[in-house]
């Protein structure tokens, strides 16, 4: 038998994913067949898998010892450089990611990722302990493609996740960034609808119209200045989809600068970009509800200025 105090970051979740997150070599279908045979109890009562615990619930799960496994707890295996930060508070981190380092593990293999530094990062201040764990580890709440520069939301706790992950679900977090492109958007102004599909060889497409495995996105844009036959450009996301701005700037005709997948090689070439100039600069909290555990965030605003502006001799104030 194994039993589990339910504490702070476990509460709130179902009991079942509580079990699998905490005993991660027990068999998933094992599992549920101890939930239908009644040998999983909270606080002395058998439950059925659907039930939410609360901390300091007792659970237990009749089992032999041998069907648990080894605890896996979720530290950094190597030392890796400290993430750069915007912002830090009891419950959340704004990490500024840089160019060519992936949010998660990619199909490229990299070892260093922003998440990992992030928790490696929490691990060193001593705001988490992964052997003090059962089933939480932090987590990063939005993610950036590879060569996308850009802030980055990581949660200490369970409930600053939860919540976080619902804010952006409403809409209630508002990203904006800024870019470089080849040419100027037809309109100095305007929220694009368009509708989003992925393809082979990690690309996606646009279309005008509906259709099966669309996606409906919506892009908000204003050209700021335009230069030289470049434009910097501030976008707004409405929804989050793979590859959004980099594929709909390039189907309004304006690129961004040294993107390699959506852009000009040629242009690419001319200027030496091998990485888009597009930057996750301005973050903003709108959320509506004043109750819920981050309400203290809402109306903050956190903005930079990236380099690239000035690289280009575009002014832009923050």
């Amino acid at each position: 038998m194994r039993e589990f105090v339910i504490g702070v970051n476990d509460a709130g979740q179902r009991i079942d994913k509580f079990l699998l997150k905490a005993c991660p070599k027990l068999p998933k279908s094992l599992l549920y067949k101890t939930f239908r045979k009644k040998d999983v109890k909270c606080n002395g009562k058998r439950v059925s898998a659907e039930l939410f615990v609360a901390a300091g619930d007792t659970v237990q799960v009749y089992l032999p010892d041998d069907c648990f496994g080894e605890t896996v707890h979720h530290a950094p295996q190597a030392a890796l450089p400290l993430p750069e930060i915007a912002y830090e508070d009891a419950d959340i981190v704004i990490l500024r990611k840089p160019v060519n380092l992936p949010v998660h593990a990619d199909n490229e293999g990299a070892s260093d990722t922003l998440a990992g530094r992030f928790v490696y990062y929490l691990a060193q201040s001593g705001s988490y302990d992964a052997a003090a764990e059962q089933s939480f580890t932090p987590a990063l709440c939005n993610r950036l493609d590879r060569n996308t520069e850009g802030f980055v939301i990581g949660a200490k706790n369970a409930a600053a996740l939860r919540c976080m992950n619902e804010k952006i679900r409403l809409g209630e977090v508002r990203k904006q960034y800024l870019c470089v492109t080849v040419g100027q958007p037809p309109r100095a102004c305007a929220t694009v609808t368009a509708y989003h599909a992925e393809t082979s060889g990690n690309r996606v497409r646009l279309y005008d119209a509906a259709g099966e495995g669309r996606r409906e996105i919506r892009t908000g844009y204003e050209v700021l200045a335009v230069r030289e036959g470049l434009a910097l450009v501030l976008v707004t996301l409405y929804t989050g989809r793979k590859h959004q701005i980099r594929a709909q700037m390039a189907a309004l005709g304006a690129p961004v600068l040294g993107d390699g997948k959506y852009g000009d090689a040629a242009v690419n070439r001319q200027y030496g970009e091998r990485h888009q100039l597009l930057a996750a600069c301005r973050l903003r909290f709108d959320f509506s509800e004043a109750d819920c555990p981050l309400a203290y965030l809402r109306g903050k605003t956190f903005a930079y200025t990236p380099d690239f502006c000035a690289r280009y001799a575009f002014e832009c104030s923050v």
